[in-house]
C-alpha cells in the first residue's frame, strides 16, 4: 500500500482531517501502542480518537477506492453512530482492536443482524466478521458465515476477503466434518466466481493474488494436481504481469513474496532466485529478500548460499521478523544433514524470541518452536 495506494493524490483531501501515522510493530520502541492495540495481520488499518480509542478497525489491505471508503467510515463512526447496526459496529471494532477476537465476531455478527436492507457498511462488517472467526480458530462457523454472507456482497470489492477468507476456513476444517465438502464446494466456486470478476470489481492486485492462493490451496487439499498446477501457472503469469509494470524497484518487490511461493510450488526455484537476488541489489537495505533467498536457494540444493542468505538476513532484520529468518535457517541446516547446526540454530531463535517483548512474540510461537527442537 505504501507503493501504491497511499501516493495517490485522491487522499489528500483527507490530509487535514487526520492525524497520519504508521507504526512499525517490529520495533522495540513501540510495545506499549501493541499492547493497547494487537495486531496480527499487515497492513491494518485503524482509526483511533483522540483519548487512544479504537473507533475504525480494518484487517488487510485495500484500494485507492476502498481506503477511501474506509475512511469516510471513520470519519463517520468518529462522528458518531446513526443506527443500531452503525453502533453495534463501532463496538466490534473497539474489541476487535483489544485483540478480543471471539467477542469482536460475537458483535459483527449482532451489527449485520440489525443492519437495515441498504446499510453500506455491510461489506466491511462481513470481511471483519469472517476475519475476526479465523483469527479466533473458528473455522466452521468462518466458512458458514462467509457462504451465507458471500451473496450479499457478491461483486464488490468485499467479496474479495469473505470468499478467500472462508475458503481458507472450509479447507481448515477436519475431513470429518459433516459439512466441509459442502462448504469447501461453496467457496471454491464463490472464489472462482469473484476471481472471473476481477476486470469488473475493483481490486488490488494483492487481493487478486491472495484469490488464486486461497484456490491453490483449495486443489491442493483436494490432491488435485493438475489443476493446482494450472493455477499456479495462471498465477504466475499474472505475477509477472504486475511486476513488469511497476515503475520502481520498490514497487515490483512487492511481488516477491508471492512469486516466491508460487514459483516454490511449482518446482522452479530457479525463477524465484533470479528475482530475488534482482531485489537485493536493488534494496540493500531491505532485509526481505535475502530473507526470501533462504527458502529458494534451499529448494535449488544450494544449501551454502542459502546459509550465507540468512548470515545477511539476520544483519538487517530485527524486531520479531529475525524469528523466522532463524526458523529458515535451521530448515537449511536440516536439508543439509547438519542436525547439530540446525539445533544450535533452533536454540539461539528460541532465545532471541524470549529477550522480545511479550507485545511481539507470543508463548505459543515459543512452544511451538521448543516442541520443534525437541524433534530434531
Amino acid at each position: 500500500m505504501r507503493a501504491y495506494v497511499f501516493t495517490d493524490k485522491s487522499l489528500e483531501r483527507y490530509a487535514g482531517q487526520f492525524v497520519w501515522l504508521s507504526i512499525d510493530t517490529e520495533d522495540a520502541k513501540n510495545t506499549a501502542f501493541l499492547k493497547a492495540h494487537p495486531i496480527s495481520v499487515w497492513p491494518t488499518l485503524l482509526v483511533l480518537d483522540p483519548k487512544d480509542k479504537v473507533i475504525f478497525r480494518y484487517a488487510g489491505g485495500g484500494t485507492v477506492p476502498q481506503v477511501r471508503k474506509l475512511l469516510d467510515d471513520g470519519q463517520h463512526a468518529f462522528r458518531g453512530a446513526h443506527s443500531k447496526a452503525d453502533t453495534l459496529l463501532v463496538r466490534a471494532d473497539a474489541l476487535a482492536g483489544q485483540g478480543k477476537q471471539a467477542e469482536a465476531a460475537k458483535a459483527f455478527d449482532e451489527a449485520i443482524a440489525a443492519a437495515p436492507k441498504d446499510w453500506p457498511r455491510l461489506g466491511r462488517a462481513s470481511e471483519s466478521l469472517v476475519f475476526a472467526l479465523l483469527q479466533s480458530r473458528n473455522p466452521q462457523r468462518c466458512a458458514e458465515r462467509a457462504l451465507t454472507l458471500y451473496p450479499r456482497v457478491r461483486g464488490t470489492g468485499s467479496a474479495v476477503n469473505v470468499a478467500a477468507t472462508g475458503l481458507s476456513c472450509a479447507t481448515d476444517l477436519d475431513a470429518k466434518s459433516w459439512n466441509r465438502s459442502e462448504l469447501t464446494a461453496g467457496l471454491e466456486k464463490a472464489t472462482r466466481e469473484t476471481l472471473a470478476d476481477a476486470g469488473k470489481i475493483k481490486m488490488s492486485a494483492d487481493d487478486r493474488s491472495g484469490l488464486y492462493e486461497s484456490l491453490v490451496d483449495a486443489r491442493d487439499q483436494a490432491k488435485d494436481e493438475s489443476s493446482a498446477r494450472k493455477l499456479r501457472e495462471e498465477w504466475a503469469a499474472f505475477l509477472e504481469g504486475e511486476a513488469a509494470k511497476a515503475k520502481n524497484p520498490d514497487a515490483r518487490a512487492v511481488y516477491d513474496s508471492h512469486r516466491l511461493e508460487v514459483y516454490l510450488g511449482l518446482k522452479q526455484p530457479e525463477k524465484a532466485i533470479a528475482m530475488l537476488e534482482q531485489s537485493e541489489r536493488d534494496l540493500p537495505k531491505d532485509y526481505n529478500p535475502p530473507a526470501r533467498l533462504i527458502s529458494a536457494y534451499r529448494a535449488a540444493g544450494r544449501f551454502d548460499d542459502s546459509i550465507a542468505a540468512s548470515d545477511r538476513a539476520l544483519k538487517l532484520a530485527y524486531g520479531p521478523r529475525k524469528i523466522g529468518i532463524y526458523r529458515s535457517r535451521a530448515a537449511t541446516y536440516l536439508a543439509k544433514g547438519d542436525k547439530a547446526s540446525a539445533r544450535k540454530t533452533m536454540e539461539e531463535a528460541i532465545a532471541y524470541a524470549q529477550s522480545l517483548p511479550g507485545e511481539q512474540v507470543s508463548e505459543a510461537m515459543i512452544a511451538s518452536m521448543k516442541k520443534q527442537l525437541d524433534t530434531m
